[in-house]
């Protein structure tokens, strides 16, 4: 427990490390309004991840005891990550006891110890993402690593897994899937090659079933939910590849991308202290490898199913990445992130007690553990940073300026950051006008009947995020302001007139 607390303040002195953007602030204003009685998002347009069973009751916890807050973002980010290390970690001791219980622990937490520089950060320690949706996977694993062969286990796993694919439909990849596979051919194995009666099976056969009818009944209540006056989720922008000449180029990106989720993503960049950080952190990636082979190469026998559940996992989940569309740069690793905390456990369940058996192997890895410490104190050494549009919604504030339009990249950020005093709803241009964006936003901001916006706000484009700079648009559609503001970078237009009149 003192470790796990200790965890937690390391992560969110990390978290602290990154500016909270419009990403992570629109769940933080969701969660928000489900704490005030909004409980099913009614007029939220969503990403194509809800995240609504997964990261945002952990927000409304967080928020209820913070409030509306930047910082939210940071405390849960860093209370996932602590979450799914000490998961990691408990998955992987499994039943094990004294000297291999310590090496299998040290061996899964410590490969997902210390994430290191700034993408890696982002991936694991930021935003709400995928790294949430490993939380209750590992919660459904742990079950079935723990629990005895009992009716209510199946349903407890089944009802788990389900859950976490309302939140994310990649749960079903990463855990409803590989549960149906690897129980479903134990069950095949017993009956078909080993002639077993297939009553004998009937544990495996229901948790296949189970998880089977989780997945069903995700997509069922992710429809009735939207049906029932719920938040509107969008479309999922992967789709599977028609080209195979694109697979290469999808290769080498998910190779980076496990570079990256293991910390020694080195490619492109310059010796520094910080790199040669990462150079240790090849030994956790090739645990990670080796693993995997270890896993696959057992999983006919002598392979637990837990274990046969996290190979299968980690295999659809790169599998999927590198046929779909998604690989289009490292920033997608996202996409994969789950399969850190898998692999870490994987690793810890089937090489730890070869390591042990290694002369001096357990005194290298604790020196690669001390340097992943060091790793972990060069990162928390670096400079808290404010949210982003900082200064934009301290100069609104001071100008009671209280809604006004813009990009997205403005919009909930300033929302959050000035704590729903100001309330800016994204726009995007069409090129002769501009229209509501419908991507992390709460459409009843948009209408004239139920709320006022008095000011654009223009920005400019920067290397990781695209601005909102054009006025031709934005005059087009609202005629000449009143006044025009220079704040720093930005260009505040105000109009003495409720733009939401003009706005279709």
């Amino acid at each position: 427990m003192l470790g796990a607390v200790l965890a937690f303040v390391c992560y969110l002195r990390l978290a602290e490390t990154r500016a909270v953007n419009s990403d992570g602030a629109a769940q933080a204003l969701q969660a928000w309004d489900m704490w005030h009685g909004n409980l099913l998002l009614h007029g939220w347009s969503l990403s194509d991840v809800s995240f609504y069973t997964t990261e945002l009751p952990e927000y409304v916890l967080v928020e209820m005891v913070r409030g509306l807050h930047a910082d939210v973002v940071h405390v849960a980010a860093a209370l996932t990550y602590t979450l799914a290390v000490l998961l990691a970690a408990i998955l992987a001791k499994g039943t094990a006891t004294g000297r291999a219980a310590a090496a299998r622990v040290l061996v899964a937490a410590g490969i997902m110890l210390a994430p290191q520089l700034v993408q890696g950060i982002n991936v694991l320690i930021s935003s709400p993402d995928h790294i949430g949706t490993s939380v209750p996977v590992l919660v459904a694993f742990v079950i079935l690593d723990r629990a005895r062969p009992r009716w209510y286990v199946p349903l407890a796993v089944a009802v788990v897994l389900g859950c976490a694919a309302v939140g994310d439909s990649l749960a079903l990849v990463v855990g409803v899937l590989p549960v149906v596979l690897v129980c479903g051919v134990r069950v095949a194995k017993a009956v078909l090659a080993d002639r077993q009666p297939l009553r004998d099976q009937w544990y495996d056969f229901w948790l296949a079933a189970g998880a089977l009818v989780a997945g069903g009944a995700s997509v069922v209540m992710l429809r009735l939910l939207q049906a029932d006056g719920g938040f509107h989720l969008r479309p999922n922008t992967g789709h599977v590849i028609h080209n195979a000449g694109v697979l290469p180029h999808n290769l080498g990106i998910a190779g980076q991308g496990v570079l990256l989720l293991g910390g020694a993503d080195f490619i492109g960049l310059k010796l520094t202290a910080s790199t040669v950080f990462l150079a240790l952190h090849l030994a956790g990636v090739a645990l990670i490898a080796l693993g995997v082979l270890v896993a696959v190469r057992r999983f006919a026998g002598g392979l637990d199913v837990v274990s046969q559940v996290l190979v299968t996992a980690i295999v659809l989940n790169l599998a999927a990445y590198v046929l779909s569309t998604l690989p289009q740069a490292v920033f997608f690793t996202r996409e994969i992130a789950p399969v850190l905390p898998l692999s870490a456990v994987l690793a810890g369940r089937v090489l730890a007690d070869r390591v042990l058996a290694i002369k001096f192997a357990p005194t290298v890895l604790l020196v690669v553990l001390a340097g992943y410490v060091a790793g972990l104190g060069y990162e928390l050494s670096q400079p808290v940073v404010p949210p982003q549009k900082q200064q934009l919604t301290s100069w609104l504030e001071s100008r009671h300026l209280s809604h006004g339009l813009s990009g997205y990249w403005e919009s909930n950020i300033v929302t959050l950051s000035s704590s729903g005093r100001v309330h800016i709803s994204a726009l995007y241009s069409t090129g002769a006008s501009v229209l509501p964006y419908k991507w992390e936003a709460d459409l009843r901001s948009y209408n004239a009947q139920q709320s006022t916006a008095d000011f654009v706000v223009l920005a400019p484009q920067t290397a990781e995020y695209y601005g909102f700079n054009d006025p031709a648009p934005v005059l087009a559609t609202f005629g000449p302001p009143a006044h025009t503001y220079r704040v720093g970078p930005y260009r505040v237009l105000v109009w003495n007139k409720n733009l939401l009149d003009d706005l279709h």
